[in-house]
Parts: structure tokens; C-alpha cells; sequence
């Protein structure tokens, strides 16, 4: 499932670009789900409630309220991997979107060939990035979430909630699976928490800070979770 937004305070530059996303997506059998936004402020509400549920967004340059410049900044912020293309009817425009990471910009109105060519290029970028996230689905839907906003992971039996900076996520699996996904800068350090070691703020003798949550450190995973730590830390 491919996420795109578009956000553009003119209706009618949405429509058309939904609908010639929505063409070649179809030729291309891509499943999709694409959101309209139609101000910068907007887009970032729903970011916010929403983080890692859009995998691209066409972004106008030119909007009233908060620029399509000052909102990518914003939405970089929430969202490391979250792939950037702006649009703009100025072809004298100066792309400047090295410093949110943009991918690209596309004049309007953008041709098929070049929808074509932008979307394969953030779907190749996605993949790239594919390790920096953690994937996840619900009942609600699947979502990417950055591993950089992730504090820890807590389990119940087989129901895992992962709290990240913005809000929680909760879906069913076992802890031990998640653990093997994320890598080695998360810990296990008890049968029911795995930390994200970056964003560990203290470390007792049987517990860790983060933030104002203290977790426990288990007997059973003292020694080991204590040389993971460490190791972490140091590295």
C-alpha cells in the first residue's frame, strides 16, 4: 500500500493531480490510499495524530498561511523517511529543498511521464529506508514508523504497544519478533520492554529513565541487558 498526500489550497490543482496519480497507479497495480490536504497547517494537524501514515506528499510551494517550505521543515521533523515532492506553477523556481530532504519538484501541471518517473524514484527511496522504520499493522491500517521516535516498546501476552514521541501504536505480535525487526540499538531489558538505548536518559542498577517513564530491568535480563547497554552507549 502506497500513501501519498497532496497538499494544495486550490481544489481543483488536487483533483487533477489525484486523478492522474490515481491512473497511473492503476496501470502500474499499485494499491493505494491517497489524503487531500488543503493548507500546510492542515496537513500538519493530521501529521501530528497521524505520524508515519503517508509515504510521499506533493506539496505546493505557493499556499496562503504556512509556505509549502515552512511546512516541510515541519513535517521532516515528524517524519525522517516521509518522501517530499514540491509543486509550483513558477517555472523560474529555484528548488530549494536540500534542507528538508526533498526528493524533487514538479511544475504544474505535472505530465503523466513525470508523476511516472517521480513516483518510482520515492518508492525506490522508500526501500532504501526501509531500515530506518518499523512496520506495523492494526485493525486500522499499516504503519511506518521512524525508528528515531521510537522510546520503547511494552507488551501484554501477545498485545504490543510501541510509544513513540507523537502517540502509541498498538497490534498484536510477540515482543521476541519485534526485538529480531529493530536491531541492536533497541535492548531487551525485561520480558515485557525493549528501550530504544538513544533515547535512555538514565541507567540504575535495576531500571532506566526515559523521559518521566521508568521501566524496570529484570533479574532474568539484568547481566545481559546491562553489557547491551553499555556496548550501545559506548558505540
Amino acid at each position: 500500500m502506497l500513501r501519498i498526500g497532496i497538499c494544495d489550497d486550490m481544489q481543483e490543482a488536487r483533483y487533477a493531480l489525484c486523478c492522474s496519480l490515481e491512473r497511473i497507479l492503476e496501470l502500474r497495480a499499485i494499491e493505494n490510499a491517497i489524503y487531500e490536504f488543503s493548507s500546510g497547517d492542515r496537513l500538519l494537524d493530521w501529521m501530528y495524530k497521524h505520524a508515519g501514515e503517508l509515504d510521499v506528499i506533493f506539496l505546493d510551494i505557493e499556499m496562503g498561511g504556512s509556505s509549502g517550505l515552512e511546512t516541510a521543515h515541519k513535517l521532516r521533523h515528524a517524519d525522517a523517511n516521509l518522501q517530499i515532492i514540491f509543486v509550483t506553477g513558477y517555472s523560474d523556481f529555484v528548488f530549494d529543498g536540500y534542507s528538508v530532504g526533498a526528493l524533487s519538484y514538479l511544475l504544474k501541471p505535472p505530465t503523466a511521464d513525470a508523476l511516472d518517473n517521480i513516483l518510482t524514484r520515492a518508492i525506490a527511496a522508500l526501500h532504501l529506508g526501509a531500515n530506518d522504520v518499523f512496520f506495523c499493522r492494526n485493525s486500522e491500517g499499516m504503519y511506518r514508523i521512524p525508528k528515531a521516535s521510537i522510546l520503547y516498546f511494552s507488551s501484554e501476552k501477545r498485545l504490543v504497544t510501541c510509544v513513540a514521541k507523537t502517540r502509541n501504536y498498538t497490534f498484536y505480535a510477540r515482543l521476541d519478533e519485534v526485538e529480531e525487526n529493530v536491531g541492536a540499538s533497541f535492548v531487551r531489558i525485561h520480558q515485557r520492554y525493549l528501550v530504544n538505548v538513544s533515547k535512555i536518559d538514565c541507567i540504575g542498577v535495576s531500571t532506566v529513565q526515559i523521559g518521566e517513564q521508568t521501566l524496570p530491568i529484570s533479574r532474568a535480563y539484568q547481566k545481559k541487558a546491562m553489557l547491551s547497554l553499555t556496548r550501545a552507549m559506548l558505540n
